[in-house]
């Protein structure tokens, strides 16, 4: 099993609303894309960012920063600011990392389920992952911007 399936199986199993964006987003939509870490959006509440810590937890993933869920909620807008996103990685295999964005929230998008070998992934609907990523104005997410409106014609 994959990283990226291990970590979507985890969420799912902890019944949190998610979607991977990101660089795997846009691979999972057929664009030729590398990345290393695994980008996730909620729906923001707190009870949802509880559950996804837990479930990151439960697959030996670590906090980068001494933060809790509670803490996050609480204080979103100072990390908005100055990070995006709260980085969890597995301290015995440094690539394994995921990012839950906090700058972002679920209602209201559309997702899809991706079925991979090992199991099914929710990734971001691509329209809304491309106006994501038109939002953001990063070198990187125009290219992707680039890329995926070429995918989709």
């Amino acid at each position: 099993m994959t990283f990226l399936e291990r970590v979507c199986r985890a969420l799912g199993d902890a019944d949190v609303d998610y979607a991977v964006v990101g660089g795997q987003a846009v691979a999972l939509h057929g664009v030729v894309r590398g990345t290393i870490d695994v980008d996730v959006a909620l729906r923001w509440s707190l009870p949802m960012l509880r559950r996804a810590e837990a479930a990151l937890r439960g697959i030996g993933l670590v906090s980068q920063l001494p933060l809790t869920a509670a803490e996050v909620f609480e204080h979103r807008d100072d990390y908005v600011a100055n990070r995006n996103a709260w980085n969890f990685h597995d301290p015995d295999a440094p690539l394994r990392q995921v990012d839950l964005i906090i700058a972002y929230d679920l209602v209201g998008k559309q997702t899809q389920q991706i079925e991979l070998e090992e199991g099914a992934v929710r990734v971001l609907g691509i329209d809304d992952l491309i106006d994501m990523k038109r939002r953001s104005g990063r070198a990187q997410d125009v290219a992707d911007v680039e890329a995926l409106c070429k995918q989709t014609e």
